[in-house]
C-alpha cells in the first residue's frame, strides 16, 4: 500500500518536470520562428498548446484523485496543492510561448521584428529558456536556492522589457504604430513567461521551507 501511495507522488513529480519540459521547448521555437519568420516552427510550435493542456488535465485528474484516495496530511498534502498551483503556471508558460508563434505565423512572410529590437528579443529568449531549464531542475531537485536565484533573471528580464519601451517610445522610432504594438505585446508575452517560472520557484520554495516569499522578501 506504502508503495503505491510513494508511487503516485513520484508519478505526478515525474508529470510536473514533463511538463516544464514542454514549455521549454515551446519557448525555444516559438523565439526561433519570431526572429527567423519560419512559418514550419511557428506552426510546431502552436501544436504544443494541444499537447501542454492535455498534460495538465492528465494531471490534475491525477492529484485530485491521489487526494480522494490517499487523504495525505502535511508534506504530501502541501506538495500536492502546490503542484495544482504549479501545473497552472506551466500551462501558461505554453500558452505565452504559442502566443509568440502565433504572431510569427500571423505576420509571415514579413518578418515581426524591426532590426532594432531583434538583439533585444534574442537576449529575452535567452533568458526565459535559462528560466525555463533552471524550473525544471528546481522541481526534479527541490533545490530552495536554486529557486531563489530564478529572481535575478526575472529582474534581467524585466530590464530588457524596459528597454524595448524606451525603443518603441522614442520619438524617431522609424516604424509606426502597428509595429510598436507587435513589439509591446511580444515584450509582455516573454515578461509574463518569465514571471510564471518566478511564481514555481516561489512555490517551490514553500513546499521546501514551509514560507511563503512576496514580491517584497
Amino acid at each position: 500500500m506504502r508503495d503505491s501511495y510513494t508511487e503516485a507522488l513520484d508519478t505526478l513529480a515525474s508529470n510536473l518536470s514533463d511538463m516544464s519540459r514542454i514549455a521549454e521547448k515551446a519557448m525555444v521555437d516559438a523565439t526561433k520562428a519570431l526572429l527567423t519568420a519560419d512559418i514550419v516552427l511557428a506552426e510546431r510550435t502552436i501544436e504544443y498548446r494541444e499537447e501542454i493542456d492535455t498534460l495538465a488535465v492528465e494531471w490534475e485528474h491525477g492529484a485530485f484523485g491521489f487526494l480522494a484516495l490517499q487523504a495525505p496530511v502535511a508534506h504530501d498534502l502541501r506538495r500536492v496543492v502546490s503542484g495544482i498551483n504549479i501545473v497552472a503556471d506551466l500551462q501558461r508558460m505554453g500558452g505565452l510561448a504559442v502566443h509568440i508563434a502565433e504572431l510569427a505565423r500571423r505576420r509571415h512572410p514579413a518578418h515581426v521584428l524591426p532590426p532594432e529590437v531583434e538583439g533585444v528579443f534574442e537576449q529575452m529568449g535567452r533568458v526565459a529558456v535559462a528560466q525555463a531549464e533552471a524550473t525544471q531542475r528546481v522541481l526534479e531537485t527541490r533545490d530552495a536556492e536554486l529557486a531563489a536565484s530564478l529572481r535575478v533573471q526575472d529582474e534581467e528580464m524585466d530590464t530588457l522589457h524596459r528597454s524595448l519601451f524606451m525603443l518603441t517610445s522614442a520619438p524617431d522610432w522609424p516604424h509606426g504604430v502597428p509595429a510598436a504594438v507587435d513589439i509591446t505585446l511580444l515584450g509582455r508575452f516573454y515578461e509574463r513567461y518569465s514571471d510564471h517560472t518566478v511564481e514555481v520557484a516561489k512555490r517551490v520554495i514553500f513546499l521546501v521551507t514551509g514560507e511563503r516569499l512576496t514580491d517584497e522578501s
